[in-house]
């Protein structure tokens, strides 16, 4: 156990969970695709909020459960599809931490996990899937490869040993008690599990960048299949409003104003000591999907960071996607657009996850949240 891992983290008074969906058209505006928050929209004209779907765990069969060590400023938070569910990723940013992720290709023979962990620790913190991997053969779980079953944990980390205690790390025991403490309840978001040592905003120095964390949301089509998200937001860029391109968190000039990376960059951004950047995604949809379909959803994940935060797949990034598909609702063959749709949602999703992410998270190790910087921008 690593000091000051709180086996019984108080819950969060200020959790964003129930929260409506606030987005509105502009006055004579008309909805379209390319609508920031469409889908929910036509969701909730569907039939109103029972349809406006909140967290990653509204879909059935999933479960999230977060470890947070407060002292050491880090975390694991895994994803449970015990059933198992199609699987597939892709990885974009050049600086990535990752464990399975070679059989996640479409041509892989694999075609189902049971589980995503997400840590960080940068590569220590892989070793929290071995405590996954422990509490899914425990239960029978796994690839039947005859002689065992093997249990399927594609895994990410991101980098977080500049903030808090660069000893304290996620381990086996860690992912262990974060499946133990797996539920079907609202996700947890801000400064907890996998994002508890996020940051963004570092093109300035880690002086200036603020909170990262983890956010999640989910999207329901009407009569079609919903589609989840959960992210691990650590970026080098900022965090932008969907609406007004405003900055959310990011890095931060000498007044202690946003200076907006894409701006510094362009003048000249002085040179950064390595910071470590990833930004982290699980998907999950209700869409009975192929591996390839699966992996056409994790590039379209990707457009969801490139939507919220500026800029995204740096060099200094790891940034990466999963995606599973649990097989609840049928595609009919040659349903392209309803294929399009599903690819929409989740560029959505994964967007609103990454700005509920910041709007969650609270100042840690010396690095303020969104939160403590309110009437500042």
């Amino acid at each position: 156990m690593q000091p000051g891992w709180n086996r019984n983290p108080p819950t969060d008074p200020e959790s964003c969970h129930g929260q409506t969906f606030d987005r509105m058209l502009n006055p004579g505006q008309e909805a379209s695709i390319e609508t920031p928050g469409f889908f929910m929209q036509i969701a909730e004209a569907a039939g109103g909020s029972e349809h406006a779907v909140l967290s990653l765990t509204d879909i059935p069969d999933i479960r999230v459960g977060h470890v947070t060590d407060p002292v050491g400023i880090t975390g694991c938070t895994v994803v449970l599809c015990e059933a198992g569910a199609v699987a597939s990723g892709e990885v974009r940013g050049a600086a990535p931490g990752t464990r399975e992720t070679d059989l996640l290709h479409p041509g892989a023979l694999v075609q189902h996990a049971h589980a995503v962990l997400l840590a960080g620790g940068s590569a220590f913190g892989l070793a929290a899937a071995d405590g996954v991997v422990r509490y899914l053969e425990e239960r029978g779980i796994g690839f039947d490869a005859v002689v065992a079953r093997v249990p399927i944990v594609p895994s990410a980390v991101i980098f977080d040993l500049a903030i808090g205690d660069p000893r304290a790390r996620p381990d086996t025991a860690m992912g262990y008690e974060a499946c133990v403490r797996a539920t079907a309840e609202p996700v947890d978001e801000g400064s907890v599990g996998a994002g508890a040592g996020a940051t963004v905003g570092k093109a300035l120095g880690m002086d200036r960048a603020m909170k990262g964390g983890i956010g999640s949301w989910c999207v329901r089509l009407p009569g079609g299949p919903s589609v989840g998200a959960l992210v691990v937001v650590n970026a080098y860029g900022d965090v932008v409003d969907e609406g007004t391109g405003d900055i959310l968190a990011g890095a931060r000039g000498p007044d202690g104003r946003f200076a907006g990376t894409s701006q510094v960059l362009r003048t000249g951004a002085p040179g950064m000591p390595f910071g470590g950047n990833t930004t982290l995604a699980v998907v999950v949809t209700t869409a009975a999907l192929t591996k390839a379909q699966a992996w056409r959803l994790a590039v379209q994940g990707h457009a969801g960071f490139s939507r919220a935060i500026v800029p995204s797949h740096t060099l200094y990034d790891g940034d990466t996607v999963f995606v599973l598909a649990t097989g609840r609702h049928e595609i009919g063959a040659g349903q392209s657009q309803e294929l399009i749709q599903i690819g929409e949602a989740t560029a959505e999703a994964v967007a609103e996850a990454v700005r509920r992410a910041v709007r969650a998270a609270k100042g840690l190790g010396g690095i303020p949240g969104r939160a403590d910087l309110a009437g500042r921008g």
